[in-house]
């Protein structure tokens, strides 16, 4: 049986890393999300002008 033993210092940079890494593709994602809406909204109501 082989038992494996992750140190404290380790373990926190592990956890540390893989908390990183998700919410830097949240935030990614995010704003590509907002940049999507941004040019769809662009392209569909660019045409429309207001007479006021």
């Amino acid at each position: 049986m082989i038992l494996l033993y992750i140190d404290p210092g380790a373990g926190s940079l592990l956890i540390q890393a893989i908390i990183a890494g998700i919410v830097s593709i949240l935030v990614f994602f995010n704003k590509f999300k907002i940049y999507l809406v941004y040019i769809f909204k662009r392209i569909f109501k660019g045409g429309v002008k207001n007479d006021e």
